[in-house]
């Protein structure tokens, strides 16, 4: 009798890991594969070839690009080198990437792990930029101020907070005001990957203030991107593992309220907001499974998708670019600049295309 329960349990266990499975399977999107859609005169950006995992462009064309990444479990050209913010103009006819100087109390580079990147200018014009960082694969959150004549980042701050443990993505609303995403609930590498493969969805959104820090939403199967509306009333939050955006109203008190979700059939990264438009740029990774399990043979597709009127009944949805990893490996983010597209990938080159 002993021997046929542990039989029965371990037929319960077997059949409950195969449903885990297809399940990771399924979220992972890992039997996807991309058919081309082209875009004309594209070249590569000089100077990138380690990631540009997140690009913050400002209104005068000036672009932040964060590359240089190490994360757990996701490939790395670059493993002993620290990452770097690099800056590139795009009025230039045939524009290169500069890394910016790092100035100021952050003296300690050797462990600068930029990711997710925000900007904030104030009513001064000053420029703030709020990085994502994981130094030692922690999480804090570094606050420079951006000297443009100098070509530099001036730290201001770094950041810290027992609800900032697993962060990805950014976006300021203050110079040391913003909401940012946790990818995971845990922090061990090994509680990390069961809470991944189980598909928890374990994962929140933290609104940060000097005076006030939450949760202000809740309940994301790797949560990821960030981004706010030009008019500063919605907050654009992508869920990487469920293949969702989710469109929160935003309220006077920071509390969010969810709108509406849209799904897609890809895996949605990082979301940058037409600044004229509102349209929102998203980069993605047609088959997750490639991300995270890299084989050079077989490498991770991008894609690329623009979401036209995502707050009326009827958005707009329309795969700009997608390409098999041939010439451009792990999109992560897609930015526009006057009728120009630049493509960022996770660890891999960085593209730069006429729309």
């Amino acid at each position: 009798m002993a021997k046929l329960t542990v039989l029965t349990l371990m037929g319960l266990g077997l059949a409950l890991f195969r449903d885990h499975r297809s399940s990771y399977e399924e979220r992972l999107n890992a039997f996807r594969e991309v058919k081309p859609v082209e875009l004309p005169n594209c070249n590569f950006v000089k100077g990138v070839e380690a990631g540009s995992e997140d690009i913050e462009i400002l209104p005068n064309g000036l672009a932040f690009i964060s590359s240089g990444l190490k994360y757990p479990g996701i490939k790395s050209f670059e493993p002993d080198k620290p990452g770097k913010i690099l800056l590139m103009d795009l009025n230039e006819e045939d524009p290169a990437v500069l890394e910016l100087k790092i100035t100021g109390s952050k003296s300690d580079l050797s462990s600068f792990n930029p990711h997710g990147i925000s900007t904030f200018t104030d009513e001064d014009n000053a420029v703030y930029l709020l990085v994502v960082n994981h130094p030692d694969f922690k999480s804090t959150v570094e606050v420079f101020k951006f000297q443009e004549e100098e070509k530099s980042l001036l730290h201001q701050k770094t950041i810290r907070h027992k609800l900032l443990p697993s962060l990805n993505d950014i976006v300021a609303v203050g110079p040391e005001h913003f909401y940012a995403t946790n990818d995971h609930y845990f922090i061990d590498p090994y509680l990390r990957s069961w809470e991944m493969y189980l598909g928890l969805a374990w994962s929140y959104v933290v609104y940060y203030s000097p005076d006030e820090v939450r949760v202000a939403a809740e309940g994301f199967d790797f949560a990821n991107g960030i981004n706010i509306s030009p008019d500063g009333k919605y907050v654009y939050i992508s869920e990487l593992l469920a293949h969702k955006i989710h469109v929160y109203e935003k309220h006077a008190n920071w509390t969010l309220t969810l709108l509406k979700s849209l799904d897609f059939d890809t895996l949605v990264d990082n979301i940058s907001v037409d600044p004229v438009t509102g349209d929102l740029w998203v980069g993605c990774h047609p088959n997750g499974m490639k991300i995270f399990f890299y084989d050079p043979e077989n490498p991770p597709a991008s894609e690329v998708l623009r979401i036209q009127n995502i707050l009326t009944e009827e958005p707009k949805v329309k795969l700009v670019y997608a390409e098999n990893g041939t010439v451009l490996q792990g999109c992560s983010v897609a930015s526009v600049y006057k009728g120009k597209l630049l493509i960022g990938t996770v660890y891999h080159k960085a593209l730069y295309c006429e729309l």
